[in-house]
């Protein structure tokens, strides 16, 4: 695993703040990721399996992890939480919001127990072919943090075949735009949850965004989804 301290913060805080995501490269190994992918098989490390074609989600299953969560992933959460909260701090003074969000993950995660969201959140994603994802965001209650990583644990064009993972950001007064984003395996793709700032005329606003995966034409594609709030 990469040195989570020694990612080059300031261009991944550019890169957030001009678009919203950023593609960290090559932060797990191949091995790393292939241990990942194999937890899937062990429902002792799961609290719930979500078919998505059952919700309207797309077509897919998903499982969210249960506590504790296992090593690497606890770590990878653990390690991204405090440079990330430097940057939501700066968006929600941008923003005009009266919300800080304390120093440590475990801080964020005493404020999402005192508003009742105690289950786990980080979460890992198989598709088949023909699978994919509508868009949507990962807010799970009151209480959430601004962004979140999604770490490519298969290869593309060796794994699997299409699966692009696709970002939309509502522009005022005009149709939304979408960015088409490939990370290769053990990238590690940081996202907004929920919107960025955005400066115009009359000071900085929320623009909202979402994400999704389009379709898998090939393969199996294996993601790990690491949110950082808890849900009710």
């Amino acid at each position: 695993m990469k040195d989570i301290a020694k990612i080059d913060w300031p261009q991944v805080f550019a890169g957030l703040n001009n678009s919203g995501f950023y593609n960290v490269q090559n932060v797990l190994s191949a091995k790393e990721c292939h241990d990942l992918s194999n937890m899937y098989a062990d429902e002792g490390h799961y609290r719930k399996t979500i078919q998505m074609e059952r919700y309207r989600f797309g077509k897919g299953e998903y499982k969210y992890f249960r506590y504790p969560l296992p090593p690497t992933i606890q770590n990878l959460r653990e390690a991204f939480y405090p440079p990330l909260r430097v940057l939501a701090n700066e968006w929600m003074n941008k923003l005009q919001i009266d919300t800080i969000f304390p120093p440590s993950l475990e801080g964020l995660l005493g404020e999402c127990r005192t508003a009742k969201q105690n289950l786990p959140t980080p979460l890992i994603l198989r598709y088949k072919a023909g699978g994919f994802n509508t868009l949507h965001q990962d807010l799970y209650g009151d209480i959430y943090f601004p962004f979140q990583v999604v770490f490519m644990l298969s290869q593309p064009g060796v794994a699997y075949k299409g699966g692009a993972f696709v970002i939309t950001e509502q522009v005022p007064r005009a149709q939304s735009r979408a960015e088409v984003i490939e990370p290769e395996q053990g990238d590690a793709l940081i996202i907004t949850t929920n919107f960025r700032p955005v400066n115009g005329t009359r000071g900085y606003y929320r623009s909202k965004m979402k994400h999704g995966v389009s379709e898998v034409k090939e393969g199996e594609r294996y993601a790990l989804g690491l949110i950082f709030h808890d849900a009710a």
